[in-house]
Protein backbone atom coordinates (compact mmCIF):
# COMPACT_ATOMS: atom_id res chain seq x y z
CA UNK A 1 0.00 0.00 0.00
CA UNK A 2 1.34 3.20 -0.68
CA UNK A 3 1.97 6.45 1.52
CA UNK A 4 -0.83 8.83 1.27
CA UNK A 5 0.71 12.02 0.31
CA UNK A 6 -1.29 15.40 0.59
CA UNK A 7 -0.71 17.96 -1.55
CA UNK A 8 -0.74 21.73 -0.90
CA UNK A 9 -0.41 25.14 -3.05
CA UNK A 10 0.79 28.22 -1.13
CA UNK A 11 1.28 31.75 -3.37
CA UNK A 12 2.90 34.85 -2.13
CA UNK A 13 3.82 37.56 -3.83
CA UNK A 14 5.54 36.33 -7.30
CA UNK A 15 6.41 33.13 -5.39
CA UNK A 16 4.73 29.40 -5.39
CA UNK A 17 5.41 26.76 -3.49
CA UNK A 18 4.03 22.94 -4.91
CA UNK A 19 3.82 21.52 -1.01
CA UNK A 20 3.66 17.77 -0.52
CA UNK A 21 3.16 15.99 2.96
CA UNK A 22 3.62 12.81 3.83
CA UNK A 23 3.21 11.16 7.49
CA UNK A 24 6.94 11.29 9.15
CA UNK A 25 9.11 12.56 11.29
CA UNK A 26 9.35 16.21 10.81
CA UNK A 27 11.75 16.05 8.36
CA UNK A 28 10.78 19.24 5.49
CA UNK A 29 12.89 19.47 2.57
CA UNK A 30 12.96 22.56 0.08
CA UNK A 31 14.21 22.37 -3.38
CA UNK A 32 16.19 18.95 -2.88
CA UNK A 33 17.94 21.25 0.16
CA UNK A 34 17.44 21.14 3.90
CA UNK A 35 14.96 23.42 5.05
CA UNK A 36 17.76 24.63 7.60
CA UNK A 37 20.13 25.95 5.02
CA UNK A 38 17.43 26.97 2.31
CA UNK A 39 16.42 29.06 4.93
CA UNK A 40 19.41 30.45 7.26
CA UNK A 41 17.18 33.49 9.13
CA UNK A 42 14.95 31.87 12.51
CA UNK A 43 11.84 34.23 11.53
CA UNK A 44 11.52 32.97 7.90
CA UNK A 45 11.86 29.97 9.99
CA UNK A 46 9.13 30.20 12.76
CA UNK A 47 6.75 31.95 9.80
CA UNK A 48 7.28 28.59 8.17
CA UNK A 49 6.40 26.42 10.99
CA UNK A 50 3.11 28.38 11.93
CA UNK A 51 0.13 25.83 10.27
CA UNK A 52 1.84 23.13 12.33
CA UNK A 53 2.56 25.05 15.51
CA UNK A 54 -1.12 25.83 15.21
CA UNK A 55 -2.40 22.27 14.34
CA UNK A 56 -0.06 20.90 16.76
CA UNK A 57 1.27 18.52 14.27
CA UNK A 58 5.14 19.32 14.71
CA UNK A 59 7.31 16.07 14.10
CA UNK A 60 4.05 13.89 12.61
CA UNK A 61 4.59 14.65 8.64
CA UNK A 62 7.23 15.16 6.06
CA UNK A 63 7.41 18.01 4.27
CA UNK A 64 8.87 18.07 0.48
CA UNK A 65 8.76 21.51 -1.05
CA UNK A 66 9.12 22.74 -4.58
CA UNK A 67 9.57 26.90 -4.42
CA UNK A 68 9.57 29.09 -7.32
CA UNK A 69 9.92 32.69 -7.60
CA UNK A 70 10.19 35.45 -5.54
CA UNK A 71 12.70 36.09 -2.87
CA UNK A 72 13.47 34.44 0.59
CA UNK A 73 10.10 35.78 2.33
CA UNK A 74 7.62 35.31 -0.26
CA UNK A 75 8.82 32.20 -0.56
CA UNK A 76 8.60 31.72 2.99
CA UNK A 77 4.75 32.96 3.03
CA UNK A 78 4.09 30.31 -0.10
CA UNK A 79 5.46 27.85 1.89
CA UNK A 80 3.25 28.35 4.64
CA UNK A 81 0.53 28.44 2.57
CA UNK A 82 0.70 25.47 0.95
CA UNK A 83 1.56 23.75 4.36
CA UNK A 84 -1.59 24.97 5.38
CA UNK A 85 -3.69 23.52 2.35
CA UNK A 86 -1.92 20.27 2.64
CA UNK A 87 -2.60 19.82 6.41
CA UNK A 88 -6.65 20.87 5.27
CA UNK A 89 -6.70 17.89 2.64
CA UNK A 90 -5.60 15.65 5.72
CA UNK A 91 -7.91 16.79 7.92
CA UNK A 92 -10.39 18.88 7.19
CA UNK A 93 -11.00 20.06 11.32
CA UNK A 94 -7.76 21.75 10.73
CA UNK A 95 -9.57 24.62 8.73
CA UNK A 96 -10.98 26.54 11.36
CA UNK A 97 -7.57 27.25 13.75
CA UNK A 98 -5.96 27.73 10.55
CA UNK A 99 -8.43 30.32 9.16
CA UNK A 100 -9.04 32.20 12.41
CA UNK A 101 -4.91 32.57 12.61
CA UNK A 102 -4.72 34.10 8.81
CA UNK A 103 -3.11 30.91 7.63
CA UNK A 104 -5.61 29.76 4.79
CA UNK A 105 -5.62 33.35 3.11
CA UNK A 106 -3.38 34.37 0.36
CA UNK A 107 -1.74 37.48 0.85
CA UNK A 108 -2.78 39.61 -1.92
CA UNK A 109 -0.29 41.80 -1.58
CA UNK A 110 2.21 42.89 -4.48
CA UNK A 111 4.71 44.86 -5.54
CA UNK A 112 3.43 47.99 -7.34
CA UNK A 113 4.42 48.87 -11.16
CA UNK A 114 6.62 51.69 -12.12
CA UNK A 115 5.00 54.12 -14.08
CA UNK A 116 6.30 55.99 -16.74
CA UNK A 117 7.83 59.69 -16.27
CA UNK A 118 8.70 58.67 -12.69
CA UNK A 119 11.65 57.01 -10.60
CA UNK A 120 9.92 53.74 -9.38
CA UNK A 121 6.36 53.21 -8.79
CA UNK A 122 5.37 56.42 -7.05
CA UNK A 123 8.78 58.31 -6.34
CA UNK A 124 8.73 61.13 -8.91
CA UNK A 125 12.16 62.99 -10.09
CA UNK A 126 12.95 66.23 -8.22
CA UNK A 127 11.29 69.18 -9.13
CA UNK A 128 13.06 72.23 -10.70
CA UNK A 129 11.67 75.94 -10.89
CA UNK A 130 14.61 77.24 -13.41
Amino acid sequence: MAEANFWGTGRRKTATARVRIVKGDGKIVVNARPFETYFPLPLTRKIIMQPMTVTETQGRFNVIANIRGGGSSGQAGALRHGIARALVKFNEEFRSPLRKNGLLTRDPRMRERKKYGLKKARKRPQFSKR
